[in-house]
């Protein structure tokens, strides 16, 4: 009996080490920060869930003009990272009165359009490898 434990739980453990192994990380640097002030604010979104709940969500300081984010246990797939400077610490992005972002922004691909990032302009995939990306504001 105990040698029928010890395989069930061996097997459990190796199938979940596999399984994470599988698994990737996505690395992203904010490069041309224009103070450090504030924070970024990183979210890692699929096509589902594009702006609306990201699948991972990180506030990372500001060194030096530069903010980097490390997103693990990624399942591959299609993904888009969007990211803004918090400059205030108030944990929004601010908007004119007339819905003008009032903070840096930016996402992954660096598409810079005169509109919000959308999911097609800055999805990449994530397959075998781990993923680094440089984003630009």
């Amino acid at each position: 009996m105990k040698f029928l434990i010890t395989l069930v739980i061996s097997t459990v453990l190796l199938v979940s080490t596999e399984m994470i192994a599988q698994n990737r990380t996505i690395t992203a640097k904010v490069i041309n920060i224009s103070s450090n002030d504030g924070k970024i604010g990183f979210a890692l979104y699929n096509k589902a869930s594009f702006m609306q709940t990201p699948i991972q969500g990180k506030d990372v300081k500001i060194i030096e003009g530069k903010s980097v984010v490390v997103f693990k246990n990624v399942v591959p797939g299609e993904y888009a990272v969007v990211c803004y400077h918090d400059k205030n610490n108030n944990g929004k992005m601010d908007f004119s009165p007339q819905r003008m972002p009032l903070e840096d922004y930016g996402a992954s691909n660096n598409h810079m359009a005169f509109a919000p990032p959308t999911f097609e302009n800055a999805k990449f995939v994530v397959s075998d490898k781990d993923v680094s990306l440089a984003i630009k504001f």
